[in-house]
């Protein structure tokens, strides 16, 4: 398989699993079948929102950037690893594929939400990993046409 097409298939199936996290979270409203009717949807959506979105960001570039520059970042603490803040910015890539044309502001809360779903091993608390999720988020934005919050960030 060609880099590039690994790449729009990494960009693919980490869209439909965010996509299904955040169905789910946003489906819960409606009980269990609310919640498992949200994750297939999401999956379904975020699918191809991820496949759209590795095609202007490469996944691999977008990770090793971040892997490369997280302890530069004004919200790095001492003592934390990159397996700490890796969900983070998988989130911020995720997160924004799952509500494309919307400003982060705006879904905070639901990824907030999502982040205690989905943060695995890392010691981060929301606070702390807020600020990757949120650059992650804005790299994706200003590698697309039509930047949401026209922060230019």
């Amino acid at each position: 398989m060609s880099d590039i097409r690994k790449d729009h298939s990494i960009g693919a199936g980490t869209g439909a699993a965010a996509g299904a996290v955040t169905g789910a979270t946003v489906g819960a409203v409606g009980g269990p079948i609310g919640m498992a009717a949200g994750a297939v949807v999401g999956g379904i959506i975020g699918a191809a929102a991820g496949d759209s979105i590795a095609e202007a960001v490469n996944p691999t570039e977008y990770q090793d950037h971040w892997k490369t520059n997280y302890v530069s970042t004004p919200y790095y603490a001492t003592g934390r690893e990159w397996n700490d803040y890796e969900p983070a910015y998988k989130l911020g890539y995720n997160g924004y594929g799952a509500y494309r044309g919307k400003r982060f502001e705006d879904v905070e809360s639901d990824l907030e939400r999502t982040w205690e779903a989905t943060k695995g091993n890392s010691r981060l608390a929301w606070t702390e990993a807020k600020g990757a999720v949120r650059d992650g988020w804005h790299y994706v934005e200003r590698a697309l046409p039509g930047d949401a919050d026209g922060d230019g960030r």
